[in-house]
């Protein structure tokens, strides 16, 4: 017997009892499943959970642990952070990679010390208005800090929303008004409520609807899934490619900002070239760095993490 469920755009009008059907499973799942992770603690406030969204875009719980442990420990407010010479973000970030996220956090929390005398702003449109901060980490903080109602979309999310409610394995390459739309149709009318389902999905995503081998058997919500009850076809989208790192710019940049991070003074050019054979990509890198603010050219043919 072959079971057919016709699959639904983000735009198609939701079942009147689609979203209640939803939120009670995920969000009980969550309360047993959740990880216990410090940014989920209420010690964390605001500012750590500021810290986490920039530090696990595009980087793993793992790496971020350590990182976002000692973050915290020398700098636990806003105003620390923003005392303190950007290059000391980017020597701090370590490898968690894509530096700029360090530049944009440090700018981010000196516009806080000078805006809202140091503190977190609770306001969607406030936290929009911060340097390096986009709707998504705007939703997030609001909505993981301080229980407010907004949909919150990462990777994780869109993931989960496709499969459970359009029926198809991915969602698109980016982020849609479509999507944001069915988010927002999703959301539990009371605020609390639609915290815990922001980050009750979000863990979904990340622990049981995962994008290569998801495990359907634990999924709270197998039953009602869309993609599951279709079949579970396959992506017939743009191909999925994975992405690289071995002997591209980014990991040139990355033995360069090593370098300047374990230095206390500035690197001479000589230092610097010994990081990478192929002379034009190590410019290029170089370049770069420059370029992003990670890194400040000084006369002499010497390089520093930036001070201003």
């Amino acid at each position: 017997m072959t079971t057919t469920t016709t699959t639904r755009t983000p735009d198609e009008a939701l079942p009147e009892s689609a979203p209640a059907a939803l939120h009670t499973p995920v969000i009980d799942w969550f309360r047993t499943h959740a990880r216990d992770l410090p940014w989920r603690r209420p010690e964390a406030g605001a500012w750590g959970v500021m810290v986490s969204e920039f530090m696990l875009q595009q980087t793993p719980v793992s790496r971020v642990l350590p990182v976002y442990e000692q973050w915290l420990a020398r700098w636990p407010r806003p105003a620390d952070l923003a005392a303190e010479a950007p290059g000391e973000a980017v020597r701090a970030w370590g490898r968690l990679g894509y530096p700029r996220r360090a530049l944009r956090l440090h700018a981010a929390a000196a516009a806080i010390t000078e805006r809202h005398g140091g503190e977190v702003p609770r306001d969607h449109a406030k936290l929009l208005a911060l340097p390096g901060i986009g709707e998504y980490t705007a939703a997030a903080v609001a909505s993981f800090a301080y229980g407010r109602r907004h949909a919150v979309l990462d990777t994780n999310v869109r993931r989960v929303l496709a499969r459970a409610v359009t029926g198809t394995q991915y969602p698109p390459t980016a982020t849609t008004a479509a999507e944001r739309r069915l988010a927002r149709a999703l959301l539990p009318e009371d605020e609390p409520t639609a915290a815990v389902w922001a980050a009750a999905t979000m863990e979904l995503g990340a622990l049981v609807c995962t994008a290569r081998t998801p495990g359907c058997g634990r999924c709270p919500i197998a039953t009602q899934c869309a993609w599951r009850l279709a079949g579970s076809p396959a992506h017939d989208g743009p191909p999925r490619r994975g992405q690289t790192y071995a002997g591209t710019d980014r990991q040139v940049r990355g033995r360069l900002l090593a370098v300047l991070r374990e230095a206390v003074e500035p690197v001479p050019q000589a230092v610097l070239d010994a990081v990478w054979d192929e002379p034009v990509q190590r410019a290029r890198a170089l370049d770069g760095l420059v370029a992003d603010g990670l890194v400040e050219p000084l006369d002499g043919g010497v390089y520093r993490l930036p001070l201003t």
